[in-house]
Parts: C-alpha cells; sequence; structure tokens
C-alpha cells in the first residue's frame, strides 16, 4: 500500500500540518484502519480508495482516536498525492458522510470547496478559560455539527501565548471535539489568527486546521464584511490559508509539501494482521 506524509497549508517542508495519506487497493475495515492511524500517530491519516467514476474517490479520516467526518488538511494532503500521481486537474472525494468534496488544482495552488455551518451563541464555563489560561473573551460561540465551541479573544499575542492545562481542558467540559480559539489580525498580512485544541477527539493541538473553516470563516465574515479572507494559524509549526465565503461554501486555496513516500507491508495492506 503506497503511503505518504504531506505537510499541508505550507509551501515549506516541516511546518503546516504533516498528515499521513494511504493509498489502498481496496477498501480497508475501519479497525485496520484505525489501527495504521494509530501506528503513524499523526492529528489524520487518509485513506483514499479510487470507485468506477474517474478522478473520484472514497476517502476516509481518521485520529489516532477515532474516526473523523472531515479534515481539512488530510483532504489537501489526499489531493497533492493525487495531483502528483495523476493527470486531472480536479478531484472528487466522497466522505462517508456522503459529502462530494471538489478539488481544483489552481497554478501551484489546490482549491478545496467544503460546505459551510452557522454558529450559535454559547456560555462558556469559567473552567474551560481556566484551563486554557484566559481571564476573559471577547465572545463565545458554538458548531453544533462539529461539535466545537469557539472562543474570540482580543489579541493575537495572547493567541500565540496561551499554554493550555490539557488534562483540566478535557475534564472542563464533555461532548465535543474541540475548543477552537481566535483573534482579528492587525499587522495587515492576515484578516484573523487561531488556534485548534482537540484532546477529546484527537491531538492536543492541531498545527493547522482546515476543516473548522466551515463554520469560522463565516463567523468571521459576520464581523469583518468582506468575504475573501486570510487566515494564518499560529501554532508552533504554523499555517495559513485564503477563504473565499459564499452562501452555502466556503473555497479553501493553500498548497502543501510530500515529505515521505512509501509502502506499508503487504500483509498489512491486505488486512492480514
Amino acid at each position: 500500500m503506497q503511503s505518504y506524509i504531506v505537510d499541508a497549508f505550507t509551501t515549506t517542508p516541516f511546518s503546516g500540518n504533516p498528515a499521513a495519506v494511504c493509498l489502498p487497493p481496496h477498501a480497508l475495515s475501519t479497525a485496520l484502519m484505525q489501527q495504521i492511524a494509530m501506528e503513524f500517530g499523526l492529528s489524520e491519516t487518509a485513506f483514499v480508495v479510487p470507485t468506477v467514476v474517474p478522478a473520484t474517490y472514497d476517502i476516509r479520516y481518521f485520529s489516532p482516536k477515532q474516526q473523523i467526518p472531515l479534515c481539512g488538511h488530510a483532504t489537501l494532503a489526499s489531493a497533492k498525492v493525487l495531483f502528483s500521481r495523476t493527470e486531472f486537474a480536479q478531484l472528487h472525494f466522497i466522505t462517508a458522510d456522503q459529502l462530494d468534496l471538489v478539488i481544483t488544482k489552481r497554478g501551484n495552488e489546490i482549491v478545496m470547496e467544503f460546505p459551510v455551518s452557522d454558529t450559535e451563541p454559547i456560555a462558556v464555563p469559567v473552567s474551560v478559560l481556566n484551563a486554557l489560561g484566559l481571564a476573559t473573551i471577547v465572545e463565545g460561540a458554538y458548531s453544533a455539527h462539529n461539535k466545537i465551541i469557539l472562543l474570540q479573544i482580543a489579541e493575537t499575542t495572547a493567541l500565540v501565548a496561551l499554554r493550555p492545562d490539557f488534562r483540566a481542558l478535557v475534564a472542563s467540559y464533555t461532548g465535543i471535539n474541540g475548543v477552537l480559539v481566535t483573534a482579528a489580525a492587525s499587522d495587515g498580512a492576515y484578516d484573523f489568527h487561531y488556534r485548534y485544541f482537540w484532546p477529546w477527539a484527537g491531538t492536543d493541538e492541531d498545527p493547522v486546521t482546515g476543516g473548522v473553516q466551515t463554520f469560522l470563516a463565516k463567523y468571521w465574515v459576520q464581523r469583518l464584511h468582506r468575504t475573501h479572507l486570510r487566515a494564518f494559524q499560529s501554532s508552533a509549526r504554523t499555517g495559513s490559508m485564503t477563504l473565499d465565503v459564499h452562501d452555502r461554501t466556503v473555497e479553501l486555496c493553500s498548497d502543501a509539501v510530500i515529505v515521505l513516500e512509501g509502502r506499508l507491508a503487504e500483509r498489512i495492506a491486505d488486512g492480514a494482521v
């Protein structure tokens, strides 16, 4: 089974968000995909299997802990691999929820079309803020579709300085996948910065997160009053993307770097473990 490690949302190796991409010869069992994702140990591993329709693939995403419905950086990583192996200029990825993700090669960049969902106001418990090291926030919101709490704070410098207590964070709230913290940017290079913590469902912090733009992009459109946005994830590895928000979709535009290519052992790829 041909496999790759790809740094997504960057053009620089060893930055952005690394994802594993596996191209199995046939669909694998959920249990085996979970084991392989645990073996890679990255925030996400994508499994991409061609369908009978040209340029159309089934895609599944796994963190080391569980299957994930949608992952932006693993989608970008998978597209980077397939564009390097085929002559296709556009791909369709069909997720476990039967979303048809349209991915287009545009010059040296890749454009992903994701659905858009709403957020609703939420009263955030003090225990969550304490675990993050936050004294105050501008406002709190909740993406019910993604089960993610969104916290807007006032300064990007405070965002970079966050050092969460992850044990306390997990104990502070149940029934969610993660907490996203964001702030408006004033440096002129970007419109907003963000970080995403998800010890409930994946790793402690996701280095660069595309899937959250299904609700975060619309959140900032409503506050900045423009539909073309530049986003920067201020994790230790950093990463960036541009966003074009429409009524029902958001286009994420960025690039990725393939840093490792290899094969899993044949008997593992065949499920003989």
